[in-house]
């Protein structure tokens, strides 16, 4: 969530609480919410009393379209009633449409970037179950002991235990039959 002012972050935040309000349905409904003067509106009685306590007179929601299960939108804050006319909303409609592309591909990026280190977590988390299976059989001892293993190897040299474990995977995972010879 982001905010020009305090009264916009408190109003996102009253309709959050209540579960309703213009942005929270016209990213359900995926339409433009104009409330042109919220001492006739009803819909949502508690974002409406605090709106109008914080000297908002009309407001204009516009859903921001995202892929998957990201959502967001945009609120826009008239101390006027009727304070957003025909133009106004077109603009702010075509000002979503490009900010939506923008926020679709920075959430694709951080999903993104999630995901490669999800993956390389559970590649470490592999290579050290290698390991320390590979320590089992060579030493014909428990898993926890060929853990202890390789913490110790990993303290002693004051290297990290992912890469202590990838030495010794490497390491059994040499085949001793092939030989390479290089000529100068």
């Amino acid at each position: 969530m982001a905010s020009s002012e305090d009264r916009a972050v408190r109003l996102d935040e009253t309709q959050y609480s209540a579960g309703d309000g213009p942005c929270l349905s016209a990213i359900r409904q995926q339409l433009v919410v104009h409330v042109s003067d919220l001492t006739n509106e009803d819909r949502w009685p508690a974002y409406t009393a605090a709106a109008l306590e914080a000297g908002v007179g009309s407001s204009l929601s516009v859903p921001l379209v995202l892929e998957g299960e990201a959502e967001a939108g945009l609120n826009l804050y008239s101390t006027r009633s009727h304070g957003f006319a025909g133009e106004d909303i077109s603009m702010v409609e075509t000002y979503s449409y490009h900010a939506s592309k923008a926020l679709r591909l920075a959430v694709r990026i951080s999903q993104l970037t999630e995901a490669k280190a999800h993956l390389i977590a559970a590649m470490e988390s592999r290579t050290i179950d290698l390991a320390t299976g590979a320590i089992m059989a060579q030493n014909r001892c428990s898993q926890e002991t060929a853990m202890k293993i390789l913490r110790i190897a990993s303290n002693t040299r004051n290297v990290k235990l992912r890469d202590i474990a990838a030495s010794v995977v490497a390491s059994i995972s040499q085949d001793p039959r092939v030989r390479t010879h290089f000529d100068a």
